[in-house]
């Protein structure tokens, strides 16, 4: 009569709870180079951390279930292998494993960036409009102070994301590799 949806039979705890724990490492991170660089208090750069890495994360294993499908029969059993065990199954897959880790970097940098953006925008109180006589003097400055803090905004999520990805590489290595 009713059709339950298929649960599955194995379910890859260990690499929810890790991620969990990254997210969870991440975060504390994240806030603090938020509030040291880009002067936000501490309730405003944790909310702006949590936003940023529980967007990126959804957003990224989105694209990973998109992609999941199109990936060749070798780097599929990799990945289970690596999921469920915690090992490769061939030495030779080093060199994907760099190039995906860089291109995970740089696309959740990207993705970051973007976020906290849209969430400066949304939540930001807008001004007033000037009327149009300002001389162009002062125009120059305020575009040079929105150029700067637009560097120091991206400046800063770069450092953020370095530093959270670097803790969360120390961890993995940390970790007794099964043989």
């Amino acid at each position: 009569m009713f059709d339950y949806p298929m649960i599955p039979e194995v379910i890859p705890l260990g690499a929810i709870l890790f991620n969990f724990l990254f997210i969870l490492i991440a975060i504390p991170i994240e806030a603090y180079i938020l509030n040291r660089r880009l002067k936000f208090d501490k309730r405003t750069s944790s909310y702006y951390a949590i936003a940023i890495n529980l967007f990126s994360n959804a957003i990224g294993w989105s694209i990973f279930f998109i992609l999941e499908p199109f990936l060749a029969v070798q780097l599929k059993s990799e990945l289970i292998s690596y999921i469920f065990f915690h090992r490769f199954i061939s030495s030779n897959i080093q060199t994907i494993i760099i190039l995906t880790a860089f291109i995970i970097f740089f696309s959740t940098f990207f993705i970051k960036v973007l976020l906290l953006r849209v969430l400066l925008l949304s939540l930001s109180d807008f001004k007033k409009i000037e009327p149009v006589n300002i001389n162009r003097r002062r125009n120059s400055r305020q575009d040079n102070r929105l150029k700067i803090q637009n560097t120091n905004l991206v400046t800063a999520v770069l450092i953020a994301n370095a530093l959270s990805y670097s803790a969360i590489s120390i961890i993995l290595f940390l970790i007794p590799r099964q043989v």
